[in-house]
């Protein structure tokens, strides 16, 4: 990965002329996707196959915050190791983003009385934003902001997405972060260890890409009800809900999905997507 990352000093940065910036939806995974070469490699190419954003808003699961929150747009604010059990260099990484104070202004005004934004004045990124954006801009040459996941409700995160939506336009690159299947409770060491993928997680995530290949919000929006293992997939829901984010911040009428991650890491589906 560090023969790769120069690439990203180099990369051509947004242009009008580009149009807007896609959506995403990404699988983050924990501080170990840095011992996995491959999904590295996977991240940091995608990274690479579209124009460097102008600024980042990033949706992390490991922020449950209403009302809705930004965190602190300062330059190189700490960040925060949400983590436990990793090894020490984790909780040494540093990711010293350029001051973002621009975009969470732009942010605030985007939401309505509705929706009140509220912006730390010291929290940083999380492991569910830090971890993929370092490997996706190894030089934290971009301003990044992370947005709090302030309800369990997909409309009222479509909602959010749509408002949104208008700062792709600006070479904004926005970022839901999950996971799309996240039991780890119900992961045996053998599972675990040999990534062996259970049942749950390869039903849960069949069903997410068919529903996500045909558009229908409806049936991803009615996953308790819908989706087959989402008990031992989601055990709590907040890995799956970005995706809500994402899909309403896109301006095809006909949602169309690409898929830019498949398969599993600890028996847990790394899918990830992007719309237009």
């Amino acid at each position: 990965m560090s023969e790769q990352a120069p690439a990203s000093r180099d990369q051509r940065r947004w242009a009008p002329a580009d149009g807007p910036m896609p959506a995403l939806y990404l699988s983050h995974g924990s501080p170990a996707l840095f011992e996995d070469a491959v999904w590295m490699s996977e991240l940091f190419g995608w990274s690479q196959a579209l124009p460097k954003p102008t600024a980042i808003l990033i949706v992390s699961a490991h922020w449950e915050s209403a009302p809705l929150s930004l965190s602190a747009s300062a330059p190189s604010t700490p960040l925060v190791y949400d983590f436990g059990g990793f090894a020490e260099r984790y909780f040494q990484m540093a990711y010293e983003t350029p001051d973002a104070s621009a975009l969470a202004a732009r942010v605030a005004a985007l939401m309505s009385d509705n929706e009140p934004v509220h912006q730390h004045a010291s929290r940083g990124l999380d492991h569910g934003a830090w971890v993929p954006l370092k490997t996706m801009y190894p030089y934290a040459d971009v301003p990044g902001l992370q947005m709090s996941l302030p309800t369990y409700d997909p409309a009222r995160l479509m909602d959010i997405g749509r408002r949104l939506r208008s700062l792709r336009e600006e070479g904004v690159l926005l970022v839901g972060s999950g996971y799309m299947t996240h039991g780890v409770p119900f992961l045996t060491r053998e599972q675990f260890m040999h990534n062996v993928v259970p049942t749950w997680s390869s039903d849960f995530d069949a069903w997410a890409a068919d529903a996500l290949a045909r558009g229908d919000v409806e049936t991803l929006a009615n996953y308790r009800r819908l989706a087959p293992g989402v008990r031992f997939a989601h055990p709590t829901v907040e890995h799956y809900l970005p995706l809500f984010v994402t899909l309403g911040a896109s301006t095809d009428t006909e949602m169309t999905v690409q898929t830019t991650v498949e398969g599993y890491r600890f028996g847990l589906s790394k899918r990830s997507f992007q719309v237009a």
